[in-house]
């Protein structure tokens, strides 16, 4: 019995060969560790090619069974020989006497983590710690994919059978969804990380943006008219993203319809909330303000009703604006909300700190939950009450009349990724008043909005559990 591994009679059966053709092994790191797996389907032996001979020497023992590995220890530029051995529990079309038995030969290289996989078609995938990344760099992984499949049709056309075209057709899907799979890996992680980044950045910004109060608005990258029953209104497209868009409307809302609202808000006015972790909602010092919800009056809209007119005018353009094809059956209340300035020396000024008005992870849109807003400036303050998109890097200042349209979901069901989360820049003099629309999906005539807590659960379910 021989008393050498594998592994040892690899190098010893090397080193000469270095030396005599003159390699430097002292100071020059030439050997490498690989792995050898076998996936063929088929028992295989795996062979060590001398290189001036080209003798081939035995390095399975025993013999390499499917699904098995042989960990060796190889030199760089050294060639390996894999050969199918007949296995009579195989499907394979190799014989006992050797016919139509399979081989194949491969090469190590200079780099690491080397692992050579035997595949069904006889193909010897090569992996190692560069993979990815020279695929990237050559934009050539489907050419590859292409190029190993005809490599083994050449190698094997005198004796193809229907069955390892299948195979090799296989072989091939596999190996191009292996690299859309680590393309998809890579640019997931890519995002993920300008994500953490553009958030940060943000975050870092916010207080200076909102204190700049020389600041201009952010330039919008097109200005579109939208016509609605005879009138033209601006619309400055601040961000037009799939499933997030930021758009300003001039003149959006006149003096009748702030009247309007503040007079039917003036005796239900009461302190702001922002939602809890329990589906309710709660007083924070992360929103101070004044608020109240005016139910619209759609039954008098044929009458002229200026609460129900602009309640309209809201649906129609979110719905031009988005596709959504939105019912005002079953929505929220448009809510009157007012901030009060009291001076540069306030500690505590009226604000809304960033957050979002729906779900913003970037995931599927939950049944009944919140996918836009309108936001209309009845009364702006002298200073500060800016909206501030930040991790958007959009500043919109406030102006009487305007409105600022926001969406955050995709004709596909997903939600927005952060890119309209927004803040409501402290009020320091003056008063800044508002109307805004929370507009839902999913909601309608038997299941109104409030039929849905805070965290998008249906409030009878929550009762049956």
């Amino acid at each position: 019995m021989n008393r050498f591994s594998p592994v040892a009679m690899l190098k010893i059966a090397v080193l000469p060969v270095l030396l005599s053709v003159g390699v430097v092994v002292s100071g020059l790191q030439v050997d490498r560790p690989i792995s050898i797996d076998n996936d063929s389907g088929s028992r295989v032996e795996v062979k060590w090619i001398q290189p001036e001979t080209r003798e081939a020497y035995l390095m399975s023992n025993p013999d390499l069974h499917t699904g098995a590995s042989l960990p060796l220890g190889a030199y760089v530029g050294h060639s390996f020989q894999v050969n199918e051995l007949y296995d009579a529990g195989s499907h394979s079309i190799c014989r006992e006497n050797g016919q139509n038995c399979r081989s194949a030969e491969f090469t190590v290289n200079e780099n690491w983590d080397q692992v050579f996989t035997i595949l069904k078609s006889f193909v010897v995938e090569h992996t190692d710690d560069t993979t990815v990344v020279v695929a990237h760099e050559n934009s050539d992984m489907l050419n590859f994919c292409k190029q190993k499949q005809i490599l083994y049709l050449q190698q094997n056309s005198h004796k193809m059978s229907p069955a390892m075209a299948t195979t090799a057709i296989d072989d091939l899907v596999a190996c191009v969804g292996n690299s859309i799979v680590t393309d998809f890996e890579e640019f997931n992680e890519e995002i993920a990380f300008h994500s953490e980044v553009r958030t940060a950045m943000g975050e870092a910004l916010e207080n200076y943006t909102c204190a700049d109060e020389d600041s201009k608005d952010t330039k919008p990258h097109e200005t579109r008219v939208w016509n609605h029953k005879g009138a033209n209104y601006t619309v400055n497209v601040m961000v037009e993203r799939m499933n997030s868009k930021i758009h300003v409307v001039e003149n959006f809302i006149n003096e009748d319809e702030c009247a309007a609202m503040e007079k039917a808000a003036k005796p239900y006015l009461h302190k702001a909330t922002v939602a809890d972790s329990d589906g309710g909602s709660q007083l924070s010092e992360n929103r101070k303000a004044l608020q109240a919800g005016i139910k619209v009056p759609w039954d008098k809209e044929a009458k002229g009703n200026p609460i129900a007119v602009l309640s309209r005018r809201v649906f129609d353009y979110t719905n031009y604006a988005t596709g959504l094809e939105l019912e005002h059956h079953g929505q929220e209340d448009l809510m009157s909300i007012q901030y009060v300035g009291r001076g540069e020396t306030e500690k505590a000024p009226d604000r809304y700190m960033p957050h979002c008005d729906g779900s913003c992870t970037g995931l599927n849109h939950k049944a009944g939950g919140r996918v836009a807003t309108m936001v209309m400036y009845c009364v702006v303050a002298e200073k500060g009450g800016a909206t501030n998109f930040r991790n958007s890097y959009v500043k919109v200042k406030a102006k009487k009349g305007s409105a600022v349209f926001f969406s955050y979901i995709g004709l596909g069901g997903v939600m927005d990724n952060g890119f309209t989360e927004h803040s409501g820049c402290p009020v320091i003099v003056g008063e800044k008043k508002i109307v805004t629309q929370w507009m839902r999906l999913g909601v309608d005539a038997d299941n109104a909005w409030d039929s849905w807590n805070t965290l998008g659960v249906k409030i009878t379910d929550t009762l049956n559990d």
